[in-house]
Parts: C-alpha cells; sequence; structure tokens
C-alpha cells in the first residue's frame, strides 16, 4: 500500500486548507460566544427553594392545557407524547377529541406542544410533579357555563361539540396561567427560576391573545343553540372567576364599560388588563378558588377533584382539614358540656 505523504503538493495544500478552516471556525465561534453572552449573573444562586414551590405549583395549570389540548386534537394525550412527563399521575376524567375545524385544530396543536415544552422546562428547572387528577369531562364544562350565567343551559354545554364551543372552554386556561405568572415574578430569586418563568408568561401570554382575538372577530355571534353572543358567553365567564377569586376585577370579557377600558377610550377589550394596561395578576390561593370552582383554596373540586399538587396547594388542603378538626372537637365538647 503506498504511503501518502503530506508534503506532496496537493495533501500540504488540503492540509492548509483544513488549518484555515478551523481556525476560521475558531474565530466565528469565539465572536459569536463575544457577540451573545449567556446573560448569566455573576453573583446569586439559579434557583432558591423557594422558587421550586412557586414553578411547580404551575405545573398544574401546564398539565391541564397539555392534556385539554393534545386530547381536543388527537384523542390521546400525555401518556402517548410524553408519559415520563405524567410521572405515573392517573390520565384525566371525560376527555375525548374535540369536533375542530382545520384552522383552529392547527391553533390547538401548537398550543399543545407548547404545553409540553413548558412542562419539560419546569421538570429541568425545578423537579417535575406527578399529573393531579383533572376532570376535563364536557359534564363538569356544561356545570361551570351554567354557574356562569346563572341557570342551565340547555342543552347542556359541550366543549367537544364544534370549534367555537372548544374555544370558548379554552378562554379560561392560558389567562389563568398568565396572571398566576404575572403574580409570582416578584417572589422569584433566582436568576434561572426568573428566566424561565418570563419564558413561560410570553407563550402563555400569545395564548391568552390569540384565544381572545379568534373570539373577538365572533364577537357579535350567536352561539347555537343558545341565544347568547361570544361576547355574552366571554363576559359571564369573566365574571364567574372574579367571583370566585373573591380579589377585585382581574378578569374582563371581549367588550367593557369605557370606565375599565384602555385610557378610558375604549371598550373594546382585546386584551384584558388593568388601569394602566399592565397585565392583572393572581395568587396562588385566588388561582385555587378559581380552579376548584368552590371559592376556597382549602377545598378542593373542579378541574382537579383530589386537589391539585405541589407543597403550595397540598398545605392549603392540609389546613382546611386542621380547620375542620378542630371545628369537630369543639363541636364534641359543647355536646360534652350539655
Amino acid at each position: 500500500m503506498p504511503i501518502i505523504s503530506i508534503t506532496s503538493p496537493s495533501h500540504l495544500l488540503i492540509t492548509i486548507f483544513m488549518i484555515l478552516l478551523s481556525s476560521k471556525m475558531f474565530c466565528i465561534s469565539l465572536s459569536q460566544n463575544l457577540l451573545c453572552p449567556t446573560g448569566t449573573p455573576k453573583v446569586g444562586l439559579p434557583v432558591t427553594k423557594e422558587d421550586i414551590d412557586l414553578l411547580q405549583f404551575s405545573e398544574n395549570l401546564e398539565f391541564l392545557e397539555a392534556e385539554y389540548f393534545l386530547w381536543a386534537v388527537h384523542g390521546y394525550g400525555l401518556d402517548i407524547v410524553a408519559p415520563e412527563l405524567a410521572m405515573g399521575g392517573p390520565p384525566p376524567i371525560g376527555v375525548r377529541k374535540a369536533n375542530l375545524d382545520f384552522f383552529t385544530s392547527n391553533i390547538i396543536n401548537e398550543f399543545a406542544m407548547q404545553e409540553v415544552g413548558h412542562l419539560r422546562a419546569l421538570r429541568s428547572k425545578v423537579g417535575g410533579l406527578p399529573r393531579p387528577l383533572m376532570d376535563l369531562s364536557s359534564r363538569h364544562f356544561a356545570h361551570l357555563f351554567d354557574e356562569a350565567f346563572g341557570y342551565k343551559l340547555q342543552p347542556p354545554f359541550d366543549p367537544y361539540r364544534d370549534s367555537l364551543n372548544f374555544m370558548l372552554s379554552c378562554y379560561a386556561l392560558p389567562y389563568a396561567a398568565l396572571v398566576g405568572y404575572v403574580g409570582t415574578n416578584p417572589l422569584i430569586q433566582g436568576y434561572e427560576s426568573k428566566r424561565v418563568l418570563a419564558g413561560l408568561l410570553g407563550v402563555e401570554s400569545g395564548q391568552d391573545a390569540m384565544i381572545r382575538m379568534y373570539l373577538y372577530e365572533r364577537a357579535g355571534k350567536v352561539v347555537y343553540p343558545y341565544r347568547h353572543t361570544v361576547a355574552e358567553f366571554t363576559i359571564h365567564i369573566s365574571n364567574l372567576r372574579n367571583r370566585l377569586a373573591m380579589c377585585g376585577i382581574k378578569d374582563e370579557g371581549l367588550f367593557v364599560p369605557w370606565q375599565l377600558g384602555a385610557e378610558n377610550r375604549t371598550t373594546t377589550n382585546i386584551l384584558s388588563a388593568d388601569l394602566y394596561s399592565l397585565s392583572q395578576w393572581r395568587t396562588p390561593e385566588e388561582i385555587l378558588r378559581i380552579m376548584y370552582n368552590t371559592g376556597s383554596e382549602n377545598a378542593h373540586g373542579g378541574f382537579f377533584p383530589r386537589g391539585a399538587n405541589g407543597n403550595i396547594a397540598k398545605n392549603l388542603l392540609k389546613l382546611e382539614c386542621g380547620i375542620k378538626n378542630a371545628t369537630k372537637k369543639n363541636e364534641k365538647k359543647t355536646l360534652i358540656k350539655s
């Protein structure tokens, strides 16, 4: 076999070319590193202990959105798409494929994959939680909409019936996560925690805006077979969430009195915001009052029949158990004395 000499003209040229190419790539890499710093602070912790509880709490809402969106489009959820993220938690109750048109299906499919990514991001930064038991049945949504309107809709509202019904049911979900992240923001300390929270907030805000714009384009449309328009549906749902959360007006429909509009100069309300057109915020307690549909962060139900997971939610449920036990003891003492 002939020996190839590196000193031969052709191989020498190739060697020189490879050296120049590698040095150029090194320069490009170095230049990119200088132009694109990591943004990592020189001081502080990436994630604090307090951050973990706060961000893990949000995984409950991310699970809710991921399962609802996945099932609506594909007829299956995390157990097929990313079973490792469920961490052995029970599958949702009553969820099924929705009758979506092509346009709406594409939107919800993208939302679904984004929610899977959110769960991966949270798991990588603060650790995952087992998927909580969730009720996504049409029966539950029907009860929710009956409560919003103050009477039983006939026939019962079915989110899986068509695209418009499904988007009306979605009206509540990304917004709950959005206001939760805004509320969590000042409590987060770690720089990596802040980065992931900001990323989550940006996408959840975009999802909420997309859903609201979808509904705004159909605001005057009567939702068949009911006599209420899309705009009326959003107003009733927002009012219900405000009543359950019990902390003022932090949720608004597609139209508002001009006193609540941007700069008091508009009644349209494509994006829900406060007096200064900033995003509203809610505490975990407020969110649980809404998601449990009980008006109490200590009494589970609604979307989470056995309660949400994580230290924050579990401690609030334990508090309710403690109150009940104390009440029973006092009642026994009263009976004994009497």
